[in-house]
């Protein structure tokens, strides 16, 4: 059975020891991002909880973040399938997606806030980097849009800076479906719809997180996804539809052909992402459930949960292109973390044919133009999620002059701080563009025989592993 809300999955965390509850008062002005972080490098990725700051400073509405992705583990528990099922999950979801159904009323408007009684600022919105973001951040808002054209939604998780008790700084990268929506009204000179939900049925953020097609509801796939239909309510100010269980919603409307300087932000490459020239949202509306809950996503330095979401479900899509639209031989796809589940890719294939490495290249990159800016691919003897395996075989089944090329004019990594200078605000187009180096990690002739043991003898000592002193 799908979860009906972010509760019941907090409960289902809690059950199986993957939520962690701080009593001891915080403070969301650098508290709450300093024990995250600590949590996030100290606790290995296989034991990471998700953490409720249960008493925050000022508030009574606590925040809790990790839900969607403290580890592979809670990513897991939120589809409610194995890590192996993920990628044919993904792929079923785009393929069959269940259309949301629209519903009377939820418990996301038991309380309603318009006109003079807006005020953002009541949320315990967190500040991130101290000392070099100008205010706090929503950072695990999915932000509803609605193509103007086509009337196809998009559900997308963008940085919000709370300018105001009735503002907000909207920053969508290029390459984004919301931007798209944005700035189709702006060349009308329309303002746009827009709602910022926090706290959903964890497969919604998921979804929100994850490229999907562009033609394509993100509530449909998130309704195959969970198994039964996503309940929507419509908005109380916009022309929109957001989930009936979400614990809050921010209703507004971006002005049109409008901007204003905004960050800059810690982002999900480990640096500080640069002030722009972004988006403004006057916000019209703020519903929530009774004493709701404040949904927050870590991002900042890898390891973190913005990288760790992104890159399962980027895998994911990613892996469904290739395999059941392009029926490339491909076994595994992996994003890696360190490199924000964006900018390091790594691809094993099994291989019948020489080209086949770079076919598998150019059709990852022109999928997801902006991924992929080290892509390497390996043969499938080869563990892409494994650093020694992805490391020996660039050692050693790699030619630098035969086996690795570049090309330029190609989509930068979203923020990529390394192609282009820090301020965007007058140099934006230039950091649109960058360049790819693809690397043939594959064995092109016969290689000499492996140097292990053979598998049937480490297979018996590793089921008889305590035998010999050691212990798991």
């Amino acid at each position: 059975m799908p979860y009906a809300d972010l509760r019941e999955f907090m409960a289902k965390l809690e059950a199986v020891g993957k939520l962690h509850r701080i009593k001891t008062q915080v403070d969301k002005d650098w508290e709450i991002s300093a024990v995250s972080r600590i949590a996030f490098e100290s606790i290995p990725e296989s034991k990471r909880p998700a953490v409720l700051f249960e008493n925050v400073k000022g508030f009574d509405i606590p925040v809790v973040l990790g839900v969607n992705g403290a580890s592979r583990a809670v990513y897991c528990l939120a589809l409610e399938c194995g890590i192996g099922d993920v990628q044919n999950k993904w792929s079923n979801a785009e393929l069959d997606p269940i259309p949301p159904v629209l519903v009377p009323g939820g418990p996301v408007q038991e309380n309603i806030f318009k006109g003079n009684d807006i005020d953002v600022t009541r949320l315990p919105m967190p500040t991130w980097t101290v000392g070099e973001d100008p205010s706090p951040y929503i950072t695990a808002g999915c932000v509803v849009t609605k193509d103007p054209e086509s009337g196809v939604r998009n559900v997308g998780t963008y940085r919000l800076q709370v300018k105001g008790p009735r503002k907000l700084g909207l920053f969508i990268n290029y390459l984004q479906g919301g931007r798209d929506h944005i700035e189709k009204n702006n060349k009308a000179g329309k303002p746009t719809h827009v709602a910022i939900v926090q706290g959903t049925d964890p497969v919604i953020g998921l979804v929100s997180v994850s490229r999907v097609q562009a033609d394509m509801d993100e509530y449909a796939v998130a309704g195959r996804l969970r198994g039964e239909a996503v309940q929507l309510v419509r908005c109380q100010t916009v022309d929109l539809e957001v989930p009936a269980t979400a614990e809050i919603v921010i209703e507004g409307i971006v002005r049109a052909n409008e901007l204003e300087d905004e960050g800059p932000f810690g982002e999900y490459t480990g640096y500080m992402g640069p002030a722009a020239m972004s988006y403004v949202v006057d916000i019209t509306c703020i519903t929530h459930r009774n004493k709701p809950i404040l949904q927050a996503f870590l991002s900042q330095m890898p390891p973190s949960e913005s990288s760790c979401i992104r890159g399962i479900g980027r895998e994911s899509t990613l892996y469904k292109h290739l395999v059941e639209d392009l029926r490339l031989p491909v076994r595994d796809v992996h994003l890696l973390e360190h490199g924000g589940a964006a900018a390091y890719l790594v691809v094993s294939i099994k291989k019948t044919h020489p080209a086949q490495p770079r076919t598998v290249m150019f059709a990852c990159w022109a999928y997801a133009p902006q991924f992929g800016k080290i892509t390497v691919i390996v043969d499938d003897d080869i563990d892409v999620r494994d650093p020694y395996d992805v490391n020996w075989a660039l050692s050693f089944r790699v030619q630098p002059e035969n086996d690795a090329f570049i090309i330029s004019g190609t989509a930068a990594v979203s923020l990529d701080p390394s192609q282009a200078a820090a301020d965007v605000r007058q140099e934006e187009s230039t950091r649109r563009l960058s360049s790819k180096i693809g690397i043939d990690a594959t064995r092109k002739h016969k290689f000499p025989p492996i140097a292990l043991p053979p598998k049937e003898h480490l297979a018996r000592v590793r089921q008889d592993w305590k035998k010999y002193g050691f212990h798991d």
